[in-house]
């Protein structure tokens, strides 16, 4: 072998090996770069020791119309005494309380807008620590890219100069921001690719509006998010009313004519609505039948529990509704087996609807709230 083979065998040899060693620290690096992005220190917030009672929906609960219907879980409702929400059977439940990860600074009551938008109960919180202040204007298109990670959505507070706490506006000065992810909806709970995605996307964000985020514990976040979306599934409930025809099928026609004498709101999609009288709705009304259909012989009427106040009685006024319809259209009030409902049954039914209302309250997430409203959207 001559020298100059034998030079190239060893230069081949010093270049592998510099590969490999490049190779392993930029593994390093790498690893170093995830750790912090998914190791800081937060307190469990969502959870809190304690045995709870629930018991699960035994009468009319049901999910919405086809048109909409989403998968439900079991239910784990919070109580903090052991009362029954439809039944009386008890099981073992968790309970949301008290704040995630404190905001950066606390939150004034002149902020209210600001925390029904990055709440610490149900949100994720992600400060972010700014190099100097910055403007609104500059920096709302950037935030703009990141609104949703899945279906989750994503928002952004601000500290204005004057110290209060708000949403982001053009014209506004900050001084420091914070981010907020939903870690439950109806449907699901926060997943790890979710927040590996939103992790990745604020980061540059943060990046292009000079910030540094401060990333909570993954592993802690998504304990929290499925907490909160056992409490939602729970909570999901919808309370149905049905009226029979006594005699021959209602013709649709004739049938709108009716529900609009009664209040509803007939939408073009063939959905009926009953306004709350402040934009809202109190509950909807189905037909029971395909959107072209010409006659149906039952109705239902449904009231979304979690999303309408207590203080609306909107079960009281579904049934009031229900009542006046009998007498319109020739029908009688019966449960989902057809049995005729008695007024001892409704007002028992009425009682067990307080006693779930208690149950939100005391989870401080009271129905029909902005809170309520989000997670159960």
């Amino acid at each position: 072998m001559t020298d100059l083979q034998m030079s190239l065998i060893g230069a081949s040899g010093v270049f592998v090996a510099g590969v490999f060693a490049y190779n392993k620290w930029q593994e390093h690096k790498a690893k170093k770069s995830v750790e912090r992005a998914f190791s800081s220190e937060h307190d469990d917030v969502l959870l809190r020791p304690g045995d709870i009672v629930r018991s699960e929906p035994t009468f009319d609960v049901k999910p919405a119309p086809a048109a909409d219907d989403t998968p439900v879980a079991a239910p784990v409702p919070v109580a903090a005494s052991p009362a029954a929400r439809f039944d009386d059977e008890p099981v073992e439940s968790v309970v949301p309380v008290a704040p995630v990860a404190a905001p950066v600074e606390a939150l004034t009551p002149a902020t209210e807008l600001a925390t029904s938008l990055v709440d610490p109960l149900i949100d994720v919180l992600i400060p972010l620590a700014l190099e100097a202040a910055v403007r609104g204007d500059k920096i709302l298109p950037i935030l703009h890219t990141l609104r949703h990670v899945g279906n989750k959505p994503v928002h952004f507070i601000g500290l204005h100069v004057n110290g209060d706490w708000e949403p982001i506006v053009h014209g506004g000065v900050y001084t420091k921001l914070q981010a907020g992810v939903q870690m439950a909806s109806r449907t699901t709970a926060l997943n790890e690719l979710e927040y590996s995605e939103l992790v990745t996307r604020l980061r540059a964000v943060a990046d292009d509006i000079g910030a540094e985020p401060e990333i909570p514990d993954m592993i802690e976040v998504m304990g929290e998010s499925r907490t909160l979306h056992r409490f939602v599934a729970g909570h999901d409930a919808q309370l149905g009313v049905n009226l029979m025809s006594y005699g021959a099928p209602w013709s649709i026609a004739t049938l709108i004519g009716a529900l609009e004498k009664q209040g509803f709101d007939v939408r073009p999609d063939g959905r009926y609505i009953m306004p709350d009288g402040d934009g809202g709705q109190l509950f909807t009304l189905t037909t029971n039948v395909t959107l072209g259909a010409d006659t149906t012989s039952r109705l239902t009427l449904l009231l979304d529990v979690p999303c309408v106040a207590p203080a609306r009685d909107g079960f009281g006024a579904m049934l009031g509704c229900a009542k006046a319809l009998v007498g319109r259209l020739d029908a009688v009030i019966v449960d989902d087996s057809d049995q005729p409902l008695t007024d001892q049954a409704l007002a028992e039914i009425n009682s067990q609807v307080l006693d779930f209302y208690q149950e939100m309250e005391a989870a401080d997430i009271p129905a029909g709230s902005t809170r309520a409203m989000r997670l159960f959207s």
